[in-house]
């Protein structure tokens, strides 16, 4: 079926009205859930084809969190999508104000390879608990994740209200051409920069979830053990695939080496000696991702790890020593298994070095001084983080996760995914028992100057 048809469907779907009742988009968060838990084992399969990742790291990171959005929608739905009275200003005497929450129609998901399934789903689970008919276009890099997201959702769905749409690049820009109501995208920053040109062209407005350098710093006070730990989970899950892993470290130069110690020792402790056979430990998702990693390891000082297998496309958990800040390394985002530790003596110095830099997605700081938390929170923008911690707040579905500047426009999460998926409209409702004429020609200058008074 052409991406015309689809997208005509669809609106004519939305426009019948099937998805406004709220007990129909609870019926269909159920069958979302309902599918997925029938279809684990298959997911489980699909996504080791693409990542070799373990069952466990899939269901945490891939299942779960969908599930949680779920429950959490069938919990607050009703809630969220009652209108809401709103106080009327005494000059409108004798009215009656209201905010409605209106589905916008017809969205457009596109999804990334990183975490296939929860990415495309996560964002769904939002549209539908606001009313919209969606379209998804997840990556064709994950591809038997993305041939079985087809499947099921082909199969649980009718397609003029759910459908999934695989394809090459290009095809995102044809959808796009579509004029949807609006257009949810995960990936990078420079194909967001594509997405949000071609999206202007029929003034789609868009959620942009990017990435860029997430700084992880860590102050001589911090629980050193602790944050090696946390570093080390949230640096290499998904083998460094994470939009929101630690990018790099900044730690003060009087902890630099106990801390590199406990990392190393702690990598041999999650992923063995020879951590390309771990089962806990996945590959890389192309070919071509796994040379640019390489590529950004060249000529740098390699305190641990480096090692990789172009067979199985993995790159053991790797630490570089103070890289440069002009190097690729410091200026791409990594998105791999690739730690750079980066020692500082002032953190004035590195928050103004910070200031300059692009707004990351996320910032991570390890320390036990509320001065330090106090003054790097108020001094730097981000999207979101954690302090003593890693990735964590990205699972708490009362906060809303979304980037900043160059890391992205717009959120999602819990009753923040409801807002981004409806359009909240105004309403005064004016009673005809009498009418004031004080507003209507002719206008003097006694009804203005009582006017003044009463307002």
């Amino acid at each position: 079926m052409s991406l015309e048809t689809i997208a005509n469907d669809q609106r004519h779907y939305f426009h019948q009205g099937h998805t406004l009742p709220v007990e129909f988009r609870k019926k269909q968060l159920k069958k979302l859930k309902n599918v997925l838990k029938t279809n684990q084992d298959r997911i489980l399969e699909a996504v080791y084809k693409d990542f070799k990742k373990s069952a466990f790291e899939t269901y945490v990171t891939e299942i779960q969190v969908v599930y949680d959005e779920i429950d959490y929608m069938l919990k607050h739905l009703e809630k969220l999508a009652r209108p809401e009275k709103v106080k009327t200003p005494l000059v409108h005497f004798y009215s009656k104000s209201k905010l409605i929450h209106d589905p916008l129609g017809t969205v457009l998901i596109i999804s990334p390879w990183n975490y296939p399934l929860a990415l495309a789903l996560t964002p769904l689970v939002g549209a539908m608990a606001a009313g919209n008919c969606a379209v998804i276009k997840p990556s064709e890099m994950s591809a038997h994740t993305s041939s079985l997201l087809y499947s099921l959702l082909t199969e649980t769905f009718e397609q003029e209200y759910i459908t999934v749409y695989e394809g090459e690049a290009d095809t995102t820009q044809r959808l796009l051409k579509q004029g949807f109501d609006y257009c949810f995208f995960t990936g990078s920053t420079e194909v967001g920069k594509k997405v949000m040109k071609s999206a202007s062209e029929t003034l789609t407005p868009v959620t942009l979830e990017l990435g860029g350098k997430s700084p992880c710093i860590v102050t001589e006070d911090a629980d050193i053990v602790k944050a090696a730990c946390r570093i080390v989970w949230g640096k290499f899950v998904n083998a460094g695939q994470t939009c929101i892993a630690p990018d790099y470290v900044l730690v003060h130069e009087s902890v630099k080496n106990r801390l590199v110690l406990l990392i190393q020792e702690v990598i041999r402790r999650f992923y063995g000696e020879e951590p390309m056979n771990s089962e806990d430990y996945a590959s890389i998702i192309t070919d071509k991702h796994f040379d640019r990693l390489l590529d950004m390891m060249k000529k740098e000082h390699v305190l641990h790890g480096g090692d990789f297998n172009p067979n199985s496309r993995k790159i053991t958990p790797t630490l570089i020593d103070n890289p440069s800040w002009d190097s690729q390394l410091m200026t791409e985002e990594i998105f791999g298994p690739i730690l750079p530790i980066v020692s500082y003596n002032s953190i004035v110095d590195t928050v103004y070095i910070l200031q300059n830099k692009p707004k990351p997605l996320a910032l991570y700081l390890f320390t036990e001084s509320d001065a330090y938390k106090e003054f790097i929170m108020d001094s730097l923008s981000f999207g979101g983080g954690c302090i003593n911690d890693t990735i964590i707040h990205f699972a708490n579905l009362n906060m809303p996760f979304g980037g900043v500047g160059q890391s992205g426009i717009g959120y999602y999460h819990g009753k923040y995914s409801f807002e981004t998926f409806t359009h909240t409209k105004s309403i005064t409702e004016k009673t005809t028992l009498f009418d004031i004429a004080l507003r209507y020609p002719p206008y003097s200058q006694q009804v203005l100057g009582f006017l003044k008074k009463i307002m």
